[in-house]
């Protein structure tokens, strides 16, 4: 792989692309051998959103290739518009919905249709160019969802927390109020990136990331931080973004904390996507990053996943979700696109 390059990266990304603008995504569960094709747009709008952010630091081949990619990935955006026309997103698309494509039981089932939520709104207008009133109205939307309005209390979550009026990651009526640091941060980057006015949503949605960190919880129960992440490397990957790219004084605190931490997960992680992406989080925070070995990374990039959905962690009865954290009632996401990109985003931020 000594010819690993970042311009072979991109058009490799290029190349999964598919005719609709997406990129494959696959989701999984190994213990129940379960594998099926996934139409969703959440690892396409990462993967724009991943590549936009190298943008200015490639070739001008590159750059067009970027452009090209976003210009396609957009038209497949208006599949997962709210399915009243509102301008949130869903993971899966919603005329008609198509909750678990490709399956053939869990599709069939309204519990497993899920609302529009703020991980995949927040990528869709960070990787368009929203107007000024649209942006707006998605900053009221998501206080009128966040916790303690409209009745909307959260209940799975630590005790100390649950009077936070941060941000929930749903956007739906019915659906139980979540706080996922991933999640959090991706709608806070969001939010800073179109410079919305603050209020006391954001201000308690930092203080959660920042409890997590300082207390330990992120590394001794990531799955309850973050359940739709569930692993310390990924909330130290998504908060050091959000660090890198803002002057946020409320996080301030923890970055040695993150740092210390971020090279414990890095001696622990066998996956070299992993590796690259704890290294990547580490020049962020001010360290110089460890090398990446890069013998075996085409393998690892076909089994690293990002992201998982636990069919119990909507529930908030306590003794269902006991068994929630469980990979046997987890499905896993993997996208070989986007896995790419952070290997390119590593290459590019550690050059």
């Amino acid at each position: 792989m000594a010819a690993l390059s970042i311009d072979f990266i991109i058009r490799h990304i290029a190349s999964l692309q598919g005719a609709d603008g997406l990129f494959p995504a696959i989701r999984r569960n190994d213990q129940l051998g379960y594998r099926r094709p996934d139409t969703n747009v959440f690892f396409t709008t990462i993967t724009i959103f991943t590549l936009q952010n190298l943008r200015q630091r490639v070739s001008l081949a590159s750059q067009q290739l970027i452009d090209q990619m976003a210009e396609r990935a957009q038209l497949a955006y208006p599949l997962f518009r709210n399915k009243d026309g509102l301008n949130t997103y869903n993971f899966w698309p919603t005329r008609p919905s198509r909750h678990f494509p490709n399956g053939y039981l869990f599709r069939r089932f309204e519990h497993f249709r899920i609302p529009d939520d703020i991980d995949d709104t927040a990528m869709v207008f960070l990787t368009t160019k929203p107007s000024t009133a649209d942006a707006h109205w998605l900053k009221d939307k998501l206080s009128q969802h966040a916790n303690g309005t409209h009745h909307h209390q959260i209940r799975n979550t630590y005790p100390d927390y649950r009077h936070l009026r941060a941000y929930s990651t749903w956007f739906g009526k019915n659906m139980g109020v979540d706080f996922d640091a991933c999640a959090l941060t991706n709608m806070l980057y969001c939010i800073y990136h179109y410079n919305l006015p603050r209020n006391q949503h954001d201000t308690d949605s930092l203080y959660y990331l920042r409890s997590i960190v300082e207390t330990g919880r992120y590394k001794s129960e990531p799955f309850q931080c973050a359940p739709h992440y569930a692993r310390t490397s990924l909330i130290i990957y998504h908060i050091a973004r959000l660090m890198a790219a803002f002057d946020m004084s409320e996080l301030a605190s923890v970055r040695e904390q993150l740092i210390k931490d971020a090279y414990q997960e890095l001696k622990k992680a066998r996956n070299k996507v992993e590796q690259c992406m704890l290294a990547t989080s580490l020049q962020r925070l001010g360290e110089a990053p460890p090398a990446v070995a890069w013998e075996g990374i085409e393998t690892d990039v076909k089994t690293f996943h990002f992201f998982i959905a636990g069919l119990l962690t909507a529930y908030e009865q306590p003794w269902l979700r006991r068994f929630a954290h469980r990979p046997v009632v987890q499905m896993r996401w993997h996208c070989e696109a986007h896995s790419w990109a952070l290997v390119g985003e590593y290459l590019i931020l550690n050059d």
